[in-house]
């Protein structure tokens, strides 16, 4: 039987304002994750479909812009989500770089909410009426970081670092097909985000995309990168804590309430990737992050690093934030 991940429309479990744990009586069922009350659940998250989505990525091979498998997957994926989503478009952006003219195109996906009382959002004034969740789809054209010389030329699958986040986001989408949220949701797949090899050339999609809000403008968000690895670890994002800490501090005390593990209540490093540009126009974004992926930008960042469970992980935060808020 297919690992499910049940998820109801309010938290049992709790925290007190003195952060005390409220007891929680409702038990899940064997190799189940339960977020529970007393109604009737209301959305799966399907780890072992998601893990599919992070396989059928790379099965069109690594991704940079340019490439025939960067074409095929950016298809896959619209194609993904015009079966869940209200609306989806593609947000085209050119970028000149080296001589070469890069076509770029964002992939954005709206699903809009019920009609009905929006649960509050730890540090959003007023409280926000759209949450956006993003994730990067390209993959770096070279494995720059690997140790042995002459792959450092070849680009990299980006089996963690690329399809992880997306896979998660995709299922996401699915379920939230099936159970439209209190709030108005944005799905954004960045593209060129890993594209140079100095940060000028670098997160390119989503420094188009925050001088370019227009409708998709979000109220905060949810940045998801390299959250497949098997040996999960995810402290706080240094820049996200810096920009909005009552958000941010909000999110990881959600993963301890929930008692997810990889969550670490420690500052980890200030690593610039594509909440940045958001921040920067001033949006408070979080990024869920694990950057002690040892695989990181070599030729060995491949499926047999990630894993189901560190996928359904993440989901369990974000669809607890999407439904309950924080």
């Amino acid at each position: 039987m297919r690992k499910q991940l049940f998820v109801f429309i309010a938290l049992l479990i709790a925290v007190s304002k003195e952060g005390v744990l409220v007891e929680n009586n409702a038990q899940a069922a064997p190799n189940e994750l339960s977020i529970t009350d007393n109604r009737q659940p209301i959305a799966i998250f399907d780890a072992q479909r998601a893990f599919a989505i992070l396989e059928k990525q790379c099965e069109f091979g690594p991704r940079p812009p340019g490439s025939i498998a960067h074409r095929q997957t950016q298809n896959y994926l619209f194609t993904e989500l015009q079966k869940y989503a209200n609306n989806v478009e593609l947000q085209p952006c050119q970028y000149e770089v080296d001589g070469v003219t890069l076509r770029l195109n964002n992939i954005l996906a709206e699903f809009r909410p019920k009609a009905e009382a929006i649960p509050p959002v730890a540090g959003v004034e007023p409280i926000g009426e759209t949450l956006l969740l993003a994730a990067h789809w390209d993959t770096r054209p070279f494995a720059d970081r690997d140790p042995t010389p002459e792959n450092q030329h070849k680009p990299i699958l980006g089996a963690n670092d690329g399809a992880s986040g997306v896979a998660v986001l995709l299922e996401i989408a699915r379920v939230l097909s099936l159970h439209p949220p209190p709030r108005r949701i944005v799905i954004v797949l960045f593209d060129g985000e890993d594209y140079g090899r100095s940060v000028d050339n670098m997160f390119i999609g989503s420094r188009f995309f925050a001088q370019n809000l227009g409708k998709w403008k979000p109220d905060y968000g949810i940045l998801l990168d390299m959250v497949g690895d098997k040996d999960l670890s995810l402290p706080i994002e240094r820049y996200s804590w810096e920009a909005n800490r009552e958000f941010t501090q909000a999110i990881w005390n959600r993963a301890s309430t929930l008692g997810l593990v990889p969550f670490q209540q420690r500052l980890g490093a200030a690593i610039l990737d594509d909440h940045v540009p958001l921040i920067k126009v001033g949006i408070p974004m979080v990024n869920i992050i694990d950057f002690t992926y040892p695989y990181w930008h070599t030729v060995e960042d491949t499926v047999d690093k990630c894993s189901p469970k560190s996928l359904e992980v993440v989901a369990t935060l974000v669809i607890s934030i999407i439904y309950d808020g924080l």
